[in-house]
């Protein structure tokens, strides 16, 4: 079976549609188009229902799909215990957001290379579509994200308390004035929360959805966002950014993804390692409410 296939037909189910499939794959809509064809010879029976609004999975599809996710996975395991390196004897593969990155997937890697000398490490970064789609596959055996999707077979535990909260470039602004707001997309929950609280903001003129990222763009203009308080903390004390005193807060906490199949005693060491990453964070940040208090 020609892996390949298979993930085109993963991509594909996922997606609904041929189009949206090739722009994740990074090819045509014909080699797409041409994929599945050839599954379906091979298998025997169409998968999808094509019509111009994408495509639907056939009874014979929705079957596939679950063999289609283990063969991924099956694969990936194979993949991966090959490729472990000469002198170590296990291999994970962990994944996390790009903001959260520096705060826990770095302390996080050298945690479990002190604690785990023979643990292979690799490392993916995304946003929480493509790493949710990369455990779902196998891919990956845990991640850590701000908005984690629920799915069969992961696991979801809280790993950082944090919040959400105004800051500006300059003093003595206010949520009042919408003229210089810009908009970041943490999500759809954080979305609602802010329409309800700021329905004069809700049309800004500009709308990012680069994260914790934005925080370089308003630093270096006359703006204001919300951003991750723990994410900032230090641009807050080196006074390049400055709290909205008049803004509401919104509880945004960082959260851990795992497979349900990951080794036990893997498992159990990685979770135990960031925790002490976790508490190691909190206690150099402060804790929540004294950082909120602060502002």
């Amino acid at each position: 079976m020609d892996i390949t296939l298979i993930r085109t037909f993963i991509e594909v189910a996922n997606t609904g549609s041929f189009i949206a499939a090739c722009d994740r794959l990074f090819v045509t809509q014909s080699a797409v188009s041409l994929r599945i064809q050839r599954l379906e010879d091979s298998l025997g029976h169409p998968l999808f229902t094509r019509s111009k609004s994408g495509a639907i999975l056939t009874p014979a599809g929705e079957q596939f799909k679950t063999y289609a996710l283990s063969l991924i996975k099956i694969w990936e395991e194979a993949r991966q215990q090959i490729a472990i390196p000469e002198g170590y004897s296990r291999a994970l593969t962990i994944g996390a957001q790009y903001s959260l990155w520096p705060r826990l997937g770095f302390q996080w890697l050298d945690r479990l290379q002190a604690d785990l000398p023979d643990l292979s490490l690799r490392t993916e970064l995304g946003m929480p579509d493509r790493l949710t789609r990369f455990l779902v596959e196998g891919l990956i055996q845990v991640a850590v994200m701000y908005t984690p999707q629920l799915r069969p077979g992961l696991i979801i535990e809280e790993a950082l308390e944090d919040d959400l909260i105004m800051v500006s470039s300059y003093p003595n602004a206010t949520a009042a004035d919408a003229s210089d707001y810009v908009f970041v997309d943490w999500g759809a929950e954080f979305t609602h929360a802010h329409a309800l609280s700021l329905p004069h903001l809700t049309n800004s003129g500009l709308t990012m959805g680069l994260g914790a990222l934005a925080a370089d763009y308003i630093m270096n203009r006359h703006a204001k966002a919300y951003l991750p308080a723990r994410v900032i903390k230090r641009r807050l004390d080196s006074g390049n950014l400055h709290v909205v005193a008049d803004a509401p807060h919104f509880p945004y906490p960082a959260w851990v993804v795992w497979r349900d199949d990951i080794d036990v005693e893997l498992a159990e060491a990685a979770r135990r390692a960031l925790v002490q990453v976790a508490q190691t964070t909190e206690k150099e940040q402060g804790s929540m409410t004294e950082l909120l208090s602060l502002m």
